[in-house]
């Protein structure tokens, strides 16, 4: 008897410190995960901030209504080539995550020089895409007010997308070498930069010409290029990449490198195309609606998006610490870096949520004091705080994906659900179940569903 009570002391004692050390390691990556996440998370709600602040000013002119459905239907389209190029850039991050574990210089530098040429031919292309598209917005049955607002406006802002391409390039870069705060620092500083230029342009103060709604637009073209020179200087000059300079030599270029980028690159930009599309080509069914719905559903959504961005940047920090222990062979460790993301989004989100519905009437009367437009905006707050907590959980599961390179069964699990359930759902219950803009709400609630429930599913089956 004696012997057996020795054996289960030992056995408490040893099931006690194993215990203390899963807690005090799932604790660990939960902060680990936080200090990578939060400049990344502050950067992307910087890159909202731009888009809020356009939207900000442009309720402050006389056509309000109209210009903000304006940039939400040039948005759909813009938006949907500029995430093609970001994701792109998504690919050097997890290859520069592993080969840093693995103390590879010169395979870094070789990353980063493919990156940048690669990037910057891509936003070439896209650019020239959007050029050829741009005339046909007034094919698409929307108001001839909104229309005759957006074709200009989108013919400036599409050459945004080559700097900021070239940002992305030395962001994802730094971003895989665990530098988190330039990034944040540049982007928040270009926020500045752009709400202040908005201010001179739109109004015409200072000086400077009233452009009304196309200030805005060149307000954030400038902002942009400020954005992609700043970050170029960093890496180009900066003590801490003197070692990886080659990288900016554009020589002896390899088509291996190439396609190690775009392995992860093509599908992460294919998975952000088909979010996207889901959640912005409704706008043109939406403005048949008029215009009204359409501001409504624009201001909803960049306020859904804020959020989201906080999401996305877990998502990024999942991405980093994942490719991290991938590199070192600790498997475990990958598994506890992307379900400790997952699990900080979802708290994250849930807090959002109840914001959301707590000031659903408050929130959009700060860009738009149009009775019928806040009537019609109020309850897609309400939508908003179901579906975000699905928006959380899928988009640091896509982060944690991509630390493992694992990206083509996640990109089809994306396909299904925003469009064959959540596009679908959206034109259906907005037209023939006749629920109107909140028919498009409630689709997107489905689509984020089926999106997380297989993600998830899909890196808990990776790393099992």
């Amino acid at each position: 008897m004696p012997r057996h009570k020795n054996l289960q002391k030992v056995i408490l004692v040893f099931g006690g410190l194993s215990l203390r050390m899963i807690f005090t390691s799932w604790r660990t990556h939960f902060r680990e995960t936080l200090l990578l996440a939060i400049p990344v998370c502050l950067s992307n709600i910087g890159h909202m901030g731009v888009d809020l602040a356009d939207t900000y000013f442009i309720g402050k002119l006389p056509e309000h209504t109209e210009g903000q459905a304006a940039i939400a239907l040039a948005g759909a389209f813009y938006v949907t080539f500029l995430v093609m190029a970001i994701g792109v850039s998504y690919g050097l991050t997890p290859l520069v995550a592993e080969a840093q574990a693995q103390q590879k210089t010169a395979r870094i530098a070789n990353l980063l020089r493919h990156s940048i040429v690669l990037n910057v031919l891509t936003s070439l292309i896209l650019v020239l895409m959007l050029l050829a598209i741009n005339p046909m917005l007034g094919k698409l049955g929307q108001p001839e007010a909104v229309v005759r607002l957006a074709v200009p406006f989108l013919g400036v802002i599409l050459l945004s997308m080559i700097p900021l391409s070239i940002f992305f390039s030395f962001k994802q870069f730094a971003e895989g070498m665990s530098d988190t705060r330039m990034a944040m620092y540049i982007t928040l500083g270009s926020n500045a930069l752009n709400i202040l230029l908005n201010y001179v342009l739109v109004f015409g103060h200072w000086g400077f010409p009233e452009m009304g709604m196309m200030g805005s637009c060149w307000a954030t073209f400038i902002a942009r290029c400020g954005m992609g020179l700043a970050m170029w200087l960093y890496v180009r000059y900066g003590s801490r990449y003197a070692v990886y300079r080659e990288g900016f030599r554009f020589k002896n270029l390899e088509w291996s490198y190439f396609k190690e980028l775009l392995k992860i690159g093509v599908p992460s930009g294919l998975m952000f195309v088909i979010e996207v599309v889901a959640f912005s080509m409704p706008a043109a069914f939406i403005g048949q609606l008029g215009a009204d719905h359409l501001a409504a559903h624009r201001i909803a959504l960049s306020l859904a998006s804020v959020t989201y961005m906080i999401s996305s940047g877990l998502g990024a920090a999942a991405t980093i610490r994942v490719g991290h222990f991938l590199g070192m062979g600790e498997r475990e460790q990958v598994r506890r870096a992307g379900f400790s993301a997952m699990g900080l989004a979802l708290a994250f989100m849930v807090l959002a949520a109840i914001v959301f519905v707590l000031f659903s009437k408050e929130l959009p009367a700060f860009f738009n004091e149009d009775y019928t437009v806040l009537e019609i905006a109020a309850p897609l707050f309400f939508i908003a705080a179901i579906f975000q907590v699905f928006d959380g959980l899928q988009v640091t599961a896509q982060g944690a994906l991509r630390g493992v390179q694992d990206m083509v069964v996640p990109g089809i699990i994306a396909a299904v659900s925003y469009w064959l359930i959540g596009l679908l759902l959206s034109y259906l219950l907005c037209f023939e179940a006749g629920l109107g803009v909140m028919g498009v709400w409630f689709g997107y609630v489905a689509g984020l569903f089926a999106a997380a429930t297989g993600l998830v599913w899909r890196f808990y089956s990776k790393t099992r």
